[in-house]
């Protein structure tokens, strides 16, 4: 029976629901771990599980059965590294809800602490925030703990990297402490099993097996276009293969309508998946898509969930994944079962720290290639019409039509018929006019057009100044000076801009290096370098 698995964890045919309309099918690891005992045990539970294993659901799932309606307070508090992972969590948790009248915010810096306040005095059950802005609302009293429920701290071992395990420990001395608490992290240092020991009651270990995050016959590759451009590169890369079948990723379901009819205005065997689309469609178009009818299949990730189909030759990220682990699950439907597969991201030069981002939690490297250029795409199907033509003639399939092949040359030189039918048959097929230009960034790198803001773990409690930071990092390094800018040195730690080049070497030296110093470097922001 459909979602049965998800059924004997204890979930309600409310949820049960929810997850059917996601496209759910079975429960990963984890969740299979985790949702029965939050549903029924009250003990607390530490989980060993990296990025891409489905922690958001193995304890978004459970609270949101357990929340009290009309509680008037706080009941679940979810703490995470980045902004980046606030919105994801807040909306992944969010997409689980169903009918239930619950509220669900992402807190986080950079974010108008104006707005967050008016959000928080209208009521919310569940916070999902950074430990510095959490910290901030705590102190100004807008946040209150003392009854919250659940207390959650997602991928603890990166708050650790970063630098925020005070400011958690700060944040767990304000809770309720008769919470339940979860703590989720890929690697479990002794600093992660202190606070489980501190702060956690009688607590299970939960290991899930590391496993594979990608797929090794997956060929990643990335275009850095324009915005603009998205499109006309996506046609490139369509035409410029002899059978394109596969995915097209974008964030939302406007996205995909609009996306999927240009492609069918332009000709090609397109249809498009989202959340809006009633089961009988949804089931129709993957159908369609199985059997071939539909070559390409626009979709959103939560659309996509439900999709398990064999032998797609591409995947491609139209917008850039909101996360790695958006990502991984992207890419991993293609180079399945021994078959080479491609995995195409388009993106901007602002995104390249994200994309950077990406290759590391991969642990692969994501090549950077030009669109093909539209001389290059005909004479690729003038290759593959020479070929196919051969193909016909070794196979005799064309002698029905040689009593009109003699007539057609009998005033004529038969190349001229050739080349006539040709234009006759495929005019618009082999024409460069049939694509536009697409503008091109300038050869200078990605990673010179803008700038990193990186965290240091170090501060004035280390004895560090603005000119002995230099100094340490010219050391390591062998940066120059002139290349820092923007150099804050808090009590505990520290932030500098470097451009994206050079902050690639920095993170490595400070990766490798154990030195004396013991300081932690991890990427915070990034600068755009200003228009001249």
């Amino acid at each position: 029976m459909e979602l049965e698995k998800f059924r004997a964890l204890g979930l309600s045919e409310e949820t049960l629901k929810e997850l059917q309309k996601k496209g759910f099918e079975e429960p990963t690891e984890i969740q299979e771990k985790t949702i029965p005992l939050l549903l029924g045990e009250k003990n607390d539970i530490v989980g060993q599980a990296q990025t891409g294993t489905g922690k958001t659901a193995a304890f978004g799932l459970p609270i949101l059965e357990k929340l009290e309606p009309d509680a008037d307070r706080i009941q679940a508090i979810v703490l995470v590294p980045t902004r980046e992972l606030a919105i994801q969590v807040a909306e992944e948790i969010s997409s689980f809800r169903g009918n239930r009248k619950c509220h669900i915010i992402p807190i986080y810096g950079g974010q108008s602490i104006v707005d967050q306040l008016q959000r928080l005095k209208r009521g919310v059950d569940i916070v999902v925030g950074t430990p510095g802005r959490v910290l901030d609302h705590l102190r100004r009293k807008s946040i209150v703990l003392d009854r919250v429920s659940w207390v959650v701290l997602d991928e603890a071992d990166e708050m650790l990297n970063m630098g925020f395990i005070d400011e958690v420990k700060e944040i767990l001395d304000q809770t309720n402490p008769d919470r339940r608490t979860l703590l989720f992290s890929a690697t479990m240092p002794d600093r992660i099993m202190d606070i489980a020991r501190s702060y956690m009651r009688k607590y299970r270990v939960l290991t899930v097996k590391k496993g594979q995050l990608t797929v090794d016959q997956t060929d990643q590759i990335y275009f850095e276009v324009a915005p603009n451009d998205r499109f006309e590169s996506l046609c490139r890369i369509i035409d410029m293969e002899k059978e394109f079948y596969g995915l097209v990723f974008c964030r939302t379901k406007v996205a995909v309508d609009e996306l999927t009819n240009r492609l069918i205005d332009r000709g090609y065997d397109a249809e498009g998946l989202h959340g809006d689309l009633p089961q009988n469609q949804r089931e129709r178009i993957l159908e369609k898509f199985r059997k071939r009818q539909v070559t390409v299949l626009a979709a959103t990730d939560v659309a996509a969930r439900g999709i398990d189909v064999a032998d797609l030759t591409h995947v491609i990220n139209f917008s850039l994944p909101q996360d790695a682990e958006a990502y991984i699950h992207r890419i991993g439907r293609t180079g399945r079962a021994g078959k080479k597969g491609v995995a195409i991201t388009f993106t901007t030069p602002d995104e390249y720290r994200k994309l950077m981002y990406i290759t590391r939690v991969t642990k692969k490297e994501i090549r950077k290639e030009k669109v093909p250029r539209a001389s290059e795409i005909v004479t690729a199907k003038k290759s593959r019409i020479l070929a196919e033509l051969n193909e016909i003639i070794e196979a005799g399939e064309h002698r029905d039509y040689l009593t009109t092949a003699l007539q057609m040359v009998h005033d004529h030189d038969p190349e001229e018929v050739v080349a006539a039918l040709l234009k006759y048959t495929l005019e618009d097929e082999l024409s460069e006019g049939r694509y536009r230009d697409i503008r091109e960034y300038a050869e200078e790198p990605a990673e010179e057009r803008g700038r990193a803001r990186l965290f240091i773990s170090l501060g004035k409690k280390d004895g560090l100044t603005p000119r002995k930071l230099l100094k340490l990092i010219n050391n390591e390094t062998r940066i120059p000076a002139g290349k820092v800018s923007e150099i804050k040195v808090m009590d505990s730690y520290s932030f500098l801009s470097v451009p994206f080049k050079e902050a690639e070497v920095l993170l490595k030296a400070f990766k490798e290096k154990k030195g004396s110093h013991k300081a932690i470097v991890k990427r915070a922001d990034v600068k755009k370098k200003k228009k001249k």
